[in-house]
């Protein structure tokens, strides 16, 4: 008997009238992860396509393999190079995964229990976005933030920014930057300071895990990090957004994809390096003086444009808007960092800040596009017989 014998003998249960029904949203939710659904859109405008929701995302999924591996690594490199002990590659990867794996555990399983609840309740299909959602949310976080703190935060971004809004497709930010947005503000000694970036820091002396970014919005300018350094990842940071090398792969995965929009990518790399520019030439200070090319690699800049501004719900649909969107969020994302440097990152709060205006930057250019065909149309017939 093969697997989708077996799947629909176990089914019975769960279809209608039967004693399962209510539970059905639950089980139908294996099925489908299986398995391409066999039902289809009946009304309104649907695209004919081989690949449905949870192909998609898990395409997201394969196209942040690369980063998270990364950040496992980094996660034990930092540990170990500052304690000046000898290691192995099995010693960083060991570390680095007793860190990361149990918040990935937490993020899951509050997030999807949450998701079946709902499901149940509402009598729907379970959402498939939390299954981008569950691992962003540890790869945006310190290392070391608690565990309890993570399943706080996630039950926060499922309930508030996302079911209240009427699940996937309906949230008008996105749910990872919510997370951690929430635990910046409701726990900001572990989501900021120099302890927090590299495992134990807190705990071991000697240790100290600040930014780049953290450095230069305290004064500091004698940086102990090469461009070269920045680039592959190996300096502290968010568990998964320090390789600039890492998140590229996966960013070539999302455009070849069709996935992720390089409309976004490019106009947010366009806009923090015009922005980074017109600092460098004033350069009063150590952040306005930081290289506008070292600014496009620190602070999860590349991370937070490639995976979370170019989140399909949370962003402009129109290609214009698309343009604007991303340009903008460049912008502000290095405006953020200048002016604020309570909030050096600046990427989290330029994307939430953009996904709030997406739906009005969609709109003034339909609306625009409109107008002009009208003109257009209403523009008088020339004889030149």
């Amino acid at each position: 008997m093969n697997i989708r014998n077996t799947i629909d003998n176990l089914k019975k249960p769960f279809n209608r009238g039967e004693k399962w029904e209510k539970f059905a949203p639950a089980f139908n939710a294996l099925d489908t992860f299986l398995f391409v659904p066999n039902h289809t859109t009946k009304h309104g405008a649907h695209i004919r396509d081989a690949v449905d929701l949870k192909r998609t995302m898990i395409t997201v999924i394969l196209a942040l393999l690369p980063a998270l591996f990364y950040g496992i690594y980094n996660t034990g490199y930092q540990y170990f190079s500052q304690l000046n002990v000898d290691y192995t590659f099995v010693d960083v990867m060991l570390h680095g995964s007793t860190k990361i794996v149990p918040m990935i555990a937490v993020s899951y399983i509050v997030g999807l229990a949450i998701e079946f609840a709902f499901a149940v309740f509402r009598g729907h299909e379970v959402n498939e976005g939390y299954l981008v959602t569950g691992l962003l949310i540890p790869m945006i976080m310190p290392v070391d933030i608690p565990l309890w703190m993570v399943g706080l935060s996630v039950a926060f971004a499922v309930f508030i920014g996302k079911e209240a809004f009427g699940g996937t497709g309906m949230n008008i930010l996105n749910p990872a930057l919510t997370a951690r947005a929430f635990a910046f503000f409701a726990y900001p000694t572990y989501m900021s300071g120099n302890q927090v970036w590299v495992s134990e820091a807190s705990n071991v002396d000697g240790v100290s895990g600040e930014t780049i970014l953290g450095m230069l919005a305290s004064g500091d300018s004698s940086l102990p990090y090469q461009p070269m350094d920045m680039f592959m990842g190996s300096i502290p940071g968010s568990i998964a957004e320090t390789s600039t090398l890492m998140v590229l792969i996966g960013a070539l995965v999302l455009i070849y994809t069709g996935v992720g929009s390089w409309r976004i990518m490019l106009g947010s790399v366009i806009g923090a390096a015009i922005t980074g520019m017109l600092f460098n030439l004033w350069g009063v200070n150590e952040l306005m003086s930081f290289s506008w090319t070292s600014h496009l690699m620190v602070g999860g800049f590349a991370f937070g444009v490639v995976f979370m501004a170019t989140d399909p719900v949370s962003a402009a649909q129109t290609v214009k808007g698309k343009w604007i969107y991303g340009l903008l969020v460049g912008l502000f994302c290095i405006l953020i960092r200048v002016f604020n440097p309570a909030y050096p990152e600046g990427v989290m709060l330029a994307i939430l800040l953009m996904n709030v205006f997406a739906p009005t930057i969609d709109h003034y250019v339909i609306e625009s596009n409109v107008k002009r065909r009208l003109n257009r149309s209403n523009k008088p017939i020339v004889n030149i017989a």
